[in-house]
């Protein structure tokens, strides 16, 4: 167990299931928890936070505990050094941004100097001035995130902060979040019904589905795995960290290269070097047992299977592929899967028909 690690026993009755949950998180990063709606998400973040008082739980921040049943320690939520970001922005509308984010402050006694850094982050240092009513909605949401923050908190509670705000101002708001994942060093538990924001956000993964956890890992490997379903609403497919390897200006693509080879990708203007995520979804995978000649499929990988499980239909099949250290899924028909007599070992050249960078 990591001395930073976010340990949670949670059991809570509700009326329609038992939130019953037992999991260590990774003390850094983003966690996102995903699931179906009324699988316990919000649920088991109002517990953490003290909002939701569980009669068997314990919770543990970075060493510190807020809560253990067996031992009668339950600090409030006003004690526990938490941020928490609602739907909702939930701004005070009497006050202009600056008072918002004073507002903050006061419950950690920093001073508004201590401000700088997180004004810079955010992007919101021109917002000071202004009220509520005078934001966008990604402008509104940015400021909660920078109350959040302010309190200096030890972790940083997310409840689906993008589901109140167009697709547009999803866009606008998803950069600052990655800034936050990538420069700030405390962990962020986030719910999130989109598997976009799971692809482009989360380190770890944490899957609920009726109160109880289907899976807790990392998230490349979590969403390559051919026994879960995938999130809801979202297609099954495997995510890649890799970094830019070479620009083609004639074609506009970018090669991208990570641990097992290498893929083209529409050019989205990153420079060489630069670390990126790439989403390749089961449907745009095909398989071959020799290498294919004269194909219009440009990104040919050698891999071997690792394992193969039924599909959503009784037609088809998916197969999970090794390449290198890196896991895709194809997704194809339990005809092909016997024609050509794959099974776990078996050699394969995957044939990506498409693949993108996730931004």
């Amino acid at each position: 167990m990591s001395a930073d690690a976010i340990d949670l026993r949670v059991r809570l009755p509700r009326q329609d299931f038992l939130l019953d949950v037992d999991v260590s998180l990774p003390g850094r990063g983003i966690t996102a928890i995903a699931g179906p709606s009324g699988s316990g998400k919000t649920t088991l973040l109002r517990c953490v936070a003290g909002l939701e008082r569980a009669q068997d739980a314990r919770v543990r921040i970075a060493g510190k505990t807020w809560q253990d049943s067996g031992a009668g320690v339950f600090l409030p939520t006003w004690q526990r050094p938490l941020g928490y970001v609602f739907q909702e922005a939930s701004l005070f509308d009497h006050l202009d941004v600056r008072a918002n984010l004073a507002f903050g402050q006061e419950r950690s006694g920093s001073k508004s100097s201590d401000l700088h850094d997180l004004l810079a982050l955010l992007g919101i240092a021109q917002l000071l001035d202004r009220r509520p009513h005078q934001l966008s909605g990604g402008e509104r949401q940015r400021v909660a995130i920078a109350r959040a923050l302010a309190t200096q908190p030890r972790i940083l509670l997310l409840d689906e902060p993008l589901a109140a705000v167009d697709y547009a101002r999803r866009r606008e708001i998803l950069p600052w979040l990655e800034k936050l994942r990538d420069e700030l060093r405390i962990p962020m538990l986030y719910v999130t019904h989109s598997g976009e924001e799971v692809a482009r956000l989360a380190d770890h993964l944490l899957l609920l589905d009726e109160g109880k956890v289907r899976a807790a890992g990392p998230l490349a490997e979590t969403l390559a795995r051919i026994d879960l379903p995938a999130i809801p609403g979202e297609e099954a497919g495997a995510l890649l960290h890799a970094t830019i390897g070479e620009r083609d200006a004639r074609w506009q693509l970018a090669r991208v290269d990570f641990d097992g080879g290498a893929l083209w990708v529409a050019d989205a203007g990153l420079a060489a070097g630069h670390a990126v995520r790439v989403r390749v979804l089961a449907r745009d995978v095909s398989l071959a047992l020799v290498p294919p000649e004269r194909s219009s499929i440009q990104n040919v990988l050698p891999c071997t299977v690792r394992a193969i499980a039924p599909g959503a239909h009784g037609s088809q099949a998916v197969v999970q592929l090794a390449c290198g250290r890196s896991l895709l899924l194809a997704r194809i028909t339990a005809r092909a899967v016997d024609a050509l007599a794959l099974s776990a070992g078996t050699p394969v050249w995957a044939q990506v028909k498409s693949a993108a960078l996730v931004v």
